[in-house]
């Protein structure tokens, strides 16, 4: 008799493991930006080093996963301890930045280096979770890490907006080097490579530009690089775009900012990431990044006409954006995996993200700079040739029907 075999959900066993220390080793990623309003006030800093504060961590995330490519070290270390290590050093520079730091200069140093160990925390795992996932639940996965990804990079937010102005800026920061410690705790004791991890490789520093050359790779990383010039710049800028709102001013108590940006990016932003995934394993990886990708772009354009929207109709808009921006990270990592070669899946994800950072420090800088000349309505219009150019890349992934012989 045939034994019924049921799948094992992706946020239980190893998986979940994976997932937990992606939400807690990302906590960091956006702390010090959490906290701009309340460092403007302490350290009297302008615009220039409030967007310097997350483009060092982009810098440093693109300096790292430069290095890791280039030594194959995600595919030569054993995975599970390369990122526990990287979530322990992440941890600790927020914690001195949290607790030692009184200035820009060595904030900034120290958020560069935090972005150079995170890019042994993100790409790393997305290998781990490849490594436990099968041909009909690898979206699904991948979904859910990415969505893991989101709610971490979002709990700083959640922490300021539920402690409130009580809670110092340092009180925020030491809450999430706690978050990263206990990953790194959970990497080093729980997370092991699934069955799917391959052997070692030899080195080899020129695959990321041979993987360039092939034309499954580069039009997923193309496809990838316009998802990425929208998703960080949007998810560094949500807070200023809901305080430029009028609901933000006309309600007696105002827009509960941070709250408002951990649902929308953070939770809203988790489910889009597994809807997608699960779509996905369905239906192939371009439709579904051919429709995120457009209604993100979509809520690119809307955004000058419904920041005007009263707080209901602003906070909905803002989680379909939310949904839609993140979804299709996972798919894109996804597509990859399946068109690299099997061998340096690590090194191929690796510098696929640190093309896309490199890309984000640029969109993360441009945003203000149009929001300074024309105002904050109009500033995320900025953002829609990513999506644009993404889909663009993806449709040329999306296979072609056969040629019907015409008939003599």
């Amino acid at each position: 008799m045939r034994v019924a075999r049921h799948r094992v959900p992706a946020w239980t066993g190893p998986r979940a493991a994976i997932a937990l220390v992606q939400v807690l080793g990302l906590a960091v990623w956006f702390s010090a930006s959490a906290v701009v309003p309340r460092l403007r006030v302490e350290w009297g800093i302008g615009d220039a080093t409030v967007v310097w504060l997350t483009v060092s961590v982009q810098l440093g995330f693109v300096a790292g996963a430069v290095t890791s490519a280039v030594f194959t070290l995600p595919d030569r270390v054993r995975p599970h301890r390369l990122l526990a290590w990287s979530a322990l050093g992440a941890a600790v520079c927020t914690l001195v930045l949290a607790t030692v730091v009184d200035s820009p200069g060595p904030a900034l140093a120290l958020r560069a280096l935090t972005g150079v160990l995170l890019a042994g925390v993100y790409p790393v795992g997305m290998k781990l979770t490849t490594s436990w996932s099968g041909p009909g639940s690898r979206f699904r996965d991948l979904g859910v890490l990415v969505g893991a990804l989101t709610l971490g990079s979002a709990l700083p937010h959640l922490l300021g907006g539920l402690a409130g102005p009580a809670l110092p800026w340092r009180g925020v920061l030491l809450g999430a080097a706690a978050a990263g410690l206990l990953a790194a705790l959970l990497a080093a004791t729980l997370v092991r490579p699934g069955p799917g991890h391959a052997p070692a490789p030899p080195p080899h520093s020129r695959y990321a530009v041979r993987m360039l050359r092939e034309r499954g790779p580069r039009l997923v990383v193309c496809g990838y690089l316009g998802h990425m010039w929208e998703l960080y710049a949007f998810w560094t800028w949500l807070p200023a775009y809901l305080a430029a709102a009028p609901a933000a001013t006309t309600q007696p108590r105002g827009l509960p900012i941070e709250l408002v940006v951990f649902a929308t990016s953070g939770l809203a932003g988790a489910v889009g990431c597994a809807v997608a995934g699960r779509v996905a394993d369905r239906v192939g990886p371009a439709p579904v990044a051919i429709t995120a990708l457009a209604v993100s772009g979509t809520c690119c354009l809307l955004s000058p006409v419904m920041i005007g929207a009263g707080t209901p109709g602003l906070v909905v808009f803002c989680a379909v954006w939310g949904a839609s921006v993140v979804a299709d990270s996972g798919v894109f990592t996804g597509a990859l995996s399946d068109v690299a070669d099997r061998r340096y899946v690590g090194t191929a994800l690796t510098t696929q993200t640190a093309l896309g950072f490199l890309l984000t420090a640029v969109s993360i800088q441009v945003v203000p700079l149009v929001a300074a000349a024309g105002g904050w309505p109009a500033a995320l219009l900025v953002l829609l040739p990513g999506p644009v150019l993404g889909v663009l890349a993806m449709r040329s992934l999306l296979p072609t029907a056969p040629e019907v012989p015409a008939r003599a």
